[in-house]
């Protein structure tokens, strides 16, 4: 795959633009790790919410703080058994993330609010400890009783008379229940937080906390509250798990606000992208009228479009980006004639890889417009609609692109992109098939055959569909880089890694301008899943990084390489990194949600310094390995 794939990252889903050979490849296998391994994950960065199968269990059931480790995780019957055994028990009591109850007492008798005697600090004062801890109980339970009869204001003076006798935090999180009741968050906030200094770790006050100031739209302070409790729960909470999930994308989605208004609109993402999106159409020979034997003026729109075209053939960054001016230039100028059609399909080619999602639409638009005739642009434009979520409108496009041409074979490998991305192997593997019959020259077409095949566990048909590349496409360095992802797969790694060295050297040979880093960065993980070998890995990473700072494959291998080793402040710079790079809002989201995850765990083990051992001991107890075979 590329940097221009489909694989969805695990918060929040997203595609890239669908054009060039997807999955089986280095963000396939990133992505799926991070899903699959979530628990590891979170323990070692916070990158990833955790949602395990306990369920609510324990939030409905503590009716008191921190109580030390955590008992054994309970077998599914067993969990069944102590949920209606706590249901039951608790019935009044609504999760915590609701404004949940005050804890009830276990033995003290409750008292009507009338009977108990009317104190104050001086009264208070005269009592042994004994005296103020058995008043304690039964103002609690007095305002606990309150509290079920919805008298919130009448629970809130026992509560507050119960913390006289003793400043306990249960009793501040109960009063802070009724505040929650009240909506007067500023005052839950406060009480939550004397409750959770008297006691770190209970995780009822920091869940109450965290819904307090959600409502107070702080919701750094929200996260970073519901990210330690799960991490004193061990992610066994669901809700508060999606809690986290939620506020990622909240807190993300403010930060992408400031960086999409400093973004430059202009700026093209790396070469590898780029390069990967333009090489999964067919080469075409310039149209008739803008070969180089025609002279134009450079200060033409039609002199502009000739430029353009010339850039692209390059195969650079340098190309791609004077291409992009140039074919803006154009339609500027005008007087284009015949190609005004094509200046638009390729203005709106360099705008959907720089992200201009809507203005890339209006491009294509007028360019099947000006000529209906254009298949590409049907299949740009479904490209385009299936990045923003519209399959009904991408398949649309490509029907429509096969009346117009039905022996057009780009058609066919766009199409079954659509199926591969769904999961539909058959009708991917029949619609490649078709590309291939009509022409058999493309590379990719193969390439994503065998990749299909070996989806649909067709190993031998995958297999011998690789050795027919490398035989017929000896000098494509691309065959040598999926086969190895293949090989890698199967766990394969002496002879995956042989294939990438060959993949790059011919890169090297053949595009020394404008190498494809890939097969650097699925050399990196093979080494690492075959030796947990990190200083190499990270050596390749770096390597590729040179040739294409850009690349965010590159960028998202190191962060994961880097909290592999619990090198969580530096794994931060490269997420952020990764938003800087990204193209679209969604994308940018994307990638702060990450680093927002990872913000957090820093500042969890910071404020929380008791959970640092907590966190290294569940990290060792799971194992998960990096990202690589499947």
């Amino acid at each position: 795959m590329s940097g221009a794939s489909a694989a969805p990252p695990p918060v929040p889903n997203l595609a890239k633009p669908v054009a060039i050979p997807v999955e089986s490849s280095v963000w396939d296998r990133l992505t799926n790790w991070a899903s699959e391994n979530k628990a590891l994950v979170y323990t070692i960065a916070g990158v990833a919410v955790v949602v395990t199968g306990a369920g609510v269990v324990y939030y409905l059931n503590g009716d008191a703080p921190s109580k030390g480790p955590a008992q054994p995780k309970l077998s599914k019957k067993e969990r069944r058994k102590k949920k209606e055994a706590d249901r039951q028990a608790e019935t009044g009591e609504k999760s915590a993330t609701r404004g949940a109850s005050p804890e009830q007492p276990k033995s003290a008798a409750v008292e009507s609010s009338e009977e108990l005697p009317d104190i104050d600090e001086t009264t208070v004062a005269a009592l042994s400890p004994e005296q103020r801890n058995e008043l304690a109980q039964k103002l609690k339970a007095a305002g606990n009783k309150s509290y079920g009869g919805k008298d919130y204001n009448k629970a809130i003076e026992l509560y507050s008379k119960a913390i006289l006798c003793k400043p306990d935090p249960i009793y501040y999180s109960n009063r802070a229940a009724c505040y929650n009741a009240l909506s007067e968050w500023d005052k839950v906030v406060e009480d939550t937080t004397a409750a959770v200094n008297l006691d770190p770790l209970y995780v009822k006050a920091l869940n109450r906390r965290a819904t307090a100031y959600e409502h107070l739209h702080k919701y750094s302070e929200s996260l970073l509250d519901f990210t330690a409790s799960c991490i004193i729960d061990e992610f066994r909470n669901e809700n508060i798990a999606t809690s986290v999930e939620k506020l990622l994308k909240k807190v993300a989605e403010q930060k992408a606000e400031e960086i999409l208004k400093t973004k430059n609109p202009n700026k093209l993402p790396s070469p590898t992208f780029v390069s990967n999106y333009i090489q999964s159409f067919r080469e075409k020979p310039r149209p008739a009228g803008l070969e180089d034997a025609k002279e134009f003026a450079d200060g033409s729109g039609k002199g502009q479009m000739q430029q353009g075209l010339r850039a692209m053939e390059r195969k650079t960054h340098d190309g791609y980006e004077e291409a992009a001016t140039a074919f803006e230039k154009a339609l500027e100028l005008g007087d284009l004639g015949d190609f005004e059609a094509l200046a638009y399909n390729m203005r709106g080619t360099f705008r959907c890889l720089r992200g201009s999602q809507e203005q890339a639409l209006e491009d294509l638009n007028k360019s099947i417009e000006l000529d209906s005739s254009m298949t590409q642009s049907y299949v740009k434009r479904a490209s385009m609609h299936l990045e923003m979520g519209n399959r009904e409108k991408a398949a649309e496009d490509i029907e429509t692109a096969i009346q117009q041409n039905e022996n057009d074979p780009d058609i066919y490998y766009h199409r079954a992109q659509l199926h591969f991305i769904h999961g539909e192997w058959n009708n991917a593997a029949r619609d490649y098939q078709k590309s291939i019959d009509l022409d058999n020259s493309f590379i990719f077409s193969h390439i994503q055959l065998g990749v299909t095949q070996y989806k649909m566990g067709s190993f031998a048909s995958s297999m011998a569909t690789f050795r027919r590349c490398i035989k017929n496409f000896s000098r494509v360095p691309d065959v040598y880089n999926y086969y190895g992802e293949l090989l890698l797969d199967q766990g394969q790694f002496d002879e995956a890694v042989a294939q990438f060295d060959t993949a790059m050297e011919m890169e090297k040979q053949t595009k020394p301008m404008g190498m494809n880093v890939l097969p650097l960065i699925n050399k990196a993980l093979t080494l690492f899943q075959q030796k947990s070998e990190f200083s190499e890995a990270e050596q390749l990473c770096e390597k590729a990084l040179i040739i294409d700072p850009e690349c965010d494959i590159a960028v998202a291998t190191m962060a994961q390489l880097l909290l592999q080793q619990g090198k969580i402040t530096d794994a931060l710079k490269y997420f952020e990194r990764a938003a800087e790079l990204a193209r679209t809002p969604s994308e940018i989201v994307n990638a702060l949600s990450y680093a927002e995850a990872t913000r957090t765990q820093i500042q969890v083990q910071e404020n929380y310094p008791q959970l640092a051992a907590k966190l290294q001991g569940m990290g060792q107890g799971m194992a998960g390995g990096f990202p690589g075979g499947r």
